[in-house]
């Protein structure tokens, strides 16, 4: 029967990976209708539920409460989600201003079904952020009922009504329609025993997680001891001599106030992001954002023939004969003839997948209409003289002129690495070589004992300094946007590097070689948020993202992924270090019970917002489906009494570099290979 049960769950994993890449080269409705619609597919999650029920019998589990609960929460969720795909009912009604409906078509478009009651639009209309054109929510009125809109829907007779689209004359709203009397309610309390399933293990006396806190070898951590050596590193400007703005008159603009991003904000930000996009730097030939912007518009026919535009793709710098990767305004240019217009075939194939020069071409071209707009008067957006528009306050201009100013990523991934890789390594060289470091005289061992009070004082203190600085980035970010910073890819990245830092701060009195790990991990993590720069620039969020869930979904789910990078880093420095390789792994089984319960947590939150914004659940989207698996496969490291081979050091030690793999692609992966609704690659 195990044999059985572990071939089935791992046949469930491969084949829900393998099902999101099909669904990458056919389509969703593809997948849908030949997999997670179907009854094998639920055969398959049905004969491992009754499988486990099985194995639970057998391990008379009712000796163990918190364990049987957790694995009755999960039947629990299984039995909700097949009543839902049984009995409950999903569609679309449309609803045009003054008529009334009383009846919906199903999703699939086959049956219109009756409702009960009837409803009527008296009308429907969009909020703006004051002074933009970026849509704040979608509201539909209807008549006798709570307004309808993102994240508020309105509940009759068992039927819930969602904001879903709307008619371009604004006459008309599309809501969805879900009926689900029962499925949701057994979901629902699928999801509340499992967070308390997972409470009781973290607190029980006697249970595992309670034990490995109280063994003897960790709490021995404190034998490896970390050492200081200091680097810098230097900074060069290139100045041009080139018609610009006076350093004191454009410095004078940086406070000004305008519309830009679907906010207001100060014309700094506006320069900064046109001279990052336009060269890929935060300033250009020593003169400030300012200054460049100001040149553009005194003096455009000499800045057209600077070559300031970045072009990354060599296939396009061969198209346009460049000899090296920046072109000016005029190579795009063939008197009256925009070049590029002549190697854009992308348009003509909307379902084709772009090529890499294609790419290039729409990057460019999005660089020229950076150009064009600022020459034309449109990207330069005062604020109304009306006063339609509020200003901000002198203060949070203030705050967002200081957040320019300071590259906190760039600063902090240099030397968070530059730190972390020192003290890694003098990790790496006091665990192989402390039986034999103190044989020397005595003056080596004084030597010796002061470069280890030095380490001890440096490497803390910096990393306290490095929390503390990036916390005081986020905070102003923060402040500057009105939001919790979680809204796109570069800001998880930041997050992820921020809870890194603080686990790092947390766990070091006690595992001192957790140093080393949270300035690598957060260091990594700035490093990729500054190279893919994954919008940077400070947005509103879309109406459906402005919902109390997100922060706290998305916190939970960068967690886990933060403690799932210490546990992987962890294992590599135990495949290092034989000898510590039994302690490192309790460690590891420690660390192992917050971070899948923080994944779960964040999953099945997710489908809570998921249900109040779309009216659904769970949607096997490519993210959500991979971050199922990340659950999955870290679960079954939790089994070691079952299975034996986790028990072995340099096997599970193994198995958490690899199981990092699905960490990887949850998040890389899905966002710049398989896309999805989830995706951050373009976020």
């Amino acid at each position: 029967m195990k044999k059985f049960l572990i071939a089935v769950y791992g046949c469930l994993l491969l084949m829900l990976a393998a099902t999101t890449f099909v669904e990458q080269t056919c389509s969703t409705d593809f997948v849908e209708k030949h997999v997670y619609h179907t009854i094998w597919f639920c055969c398959l999650w049905g004969a491992l539920a009754a499988m486990t029920v099985v194995v639970l019998v057998r391990l008379r589990l009712w000796r163990h409460l918190p364990t049987l609960l957790l694995h009755g929460s999960f039947l629990v969720i299984l039995a909700g989600a097949m009543t839902t795909f049984l009995c409950g009912r999903k569609g679309y009604v449309h609803l045009t201003v003054g008529s009334e409906v009383n009846c919906f078509l199903e999703q699939d478009g086959r049956q219109v079904v009756e409702l009960p009651f009837t409803l009527r639009l008296d009308s429907f209309r969009i909020e703006y952020y004051p002074g933009t054109d970026a849509p704040a929510d979608y509201i539909s009125y209807i008549h006798g009922e709570t307004p309808v809109s993102m994240n508020r829907i309105l509940s009759r007779q068992g039927f819930r009504f969602y904001q879903s689209s709307f008619d371009e004359d604004m006459q008309g709203s599309w809501l969805t329609v879900n009926y689900d009397p029962w499925g949701i309610g057994i979901t629902y309390s699928g999801y509340l025993l499992l967070g308390v399933s997972m409470l009781w293990m973290l607190v029980s006396r006697g249970g595992e997680f309670r034990r490995l806190l109280r063994h003897p070898l960790l709490k021995k951590g404190g034998m490896f001891v970390l050492l200081l050596l200091c680097l810098g590193s230097g900074v060069h400007a290139q100045k041009r001599s080139l018609p610009a703005l006076a350093r004191k008159q454009a410095d004078s603009l940086a406070r000004k106030q305008v519309i830009y991003n679907d906010r207001v904000v100060p014309f700094n930000t506006l320069a900064r992001d046109f001279v990052l996009k336009l060269t890929g730097k935060l300033s250009y030939g020593g003169m400030t954002p300012e200054q460049v912007i100001g040149g553009w518009l005194l003096r455009p026919e000499v800045w057209q023939n600077e070559p300031m535009i970045y072009i990354k793709n060599e296939a396009l710098r061969r198209l346009l004969h460049l000899e090296t990767p920046y072109a000016c305004l005029a190579d795009l240019f063939d008197g009256e003839k925009y070049r590029l217009q002549k190697f854009w075939k992308g348009k003509q194939d909307h379902h084709r997948k772009m090529t890499s020069l294609e790419k290039a071409i729409v990057e460019a071209d999005e660089k020229v209409g950076l150009i064009l707009m600022l020459q034309n008067g449109t990207l330069i957006r005062p604020l109304p003289e009306d006063g339609s528009v509020e200003p901000v306050s002198d203060t949070k201009i203030q705050a967002e002129l200081l957040y320019n100013r300071i590259p906190f990523s760039k600063l902090l991934f240099m030397f968070n690495l530059t730190v972390g890789m020192l003290a890694f390594f003098r990790l790496l060289y006091r665990g192989l070589r402390r039986s034999s470091a103190l044989s020397d005289s005595s003056g080596r061992i004084v030597a010796l004992s002061f470069s280890s009070r030095l380490a001890d004082t440096f490497f803390p203190f910096s990393l306290y300094a490095a929390f503390l600085f990036q916390l005081f980035g986020y905070g102003l970010r923060w402040y500057i946007g009105g939001r919790i910073p979680l809204g796109n890819g570069y800001e998880t990245m930041q997050f992820m590097a921020l809870c890194a830092l603080f686990l790092a701060c947390l766990f070091r009195r006690r595992f001192p070689f957790m140093v080393p790990f949270g300035f690598l991990l957060s260091g990594f993590a700035l490093l990729v948020s500054y190279l893919g720069q994954m919008n940077p620039q400070i947005t509103p969020l879309m109406p459906v993202l402005v919902s109390p869930w997100l922060s706290t979904h998305v916190s939970l789910i960068m967690m886990s992924y933060a403690l799932f990078a210490f546990m992987m880093l962890n294992g590599i420095l135990a495949l290092c270090l034989r000898r510590s390789a039994r302690m490192l792994m309790l460690l590891s089984r420690l660390l192992l019970y917050p971070a899948v319960f923080f994944l779960g947590a964040g999953i099945f939150l997710g489908a809570v917002w998921a249900n109040a914004s779309w009216g659904r659940y769970w949607a096997w989207d490519p993210k959500e489906v991979w971050a199922l698996i990340t659950f999955m496969v870290y679960g079954a490291a939790f089994h070691a009494r079952s299975l034996r081979i986790f028990r072995s050091p340099l096997f599970f030690h193994i198995y958490m570099v690899a199981a990092f793999l699905t960490v990887l692609m949850t998040y890389f992966g899905v966002n710049y290979i398989l896309g999805g609704m989830h995706s951050y690659a373009n976020a």
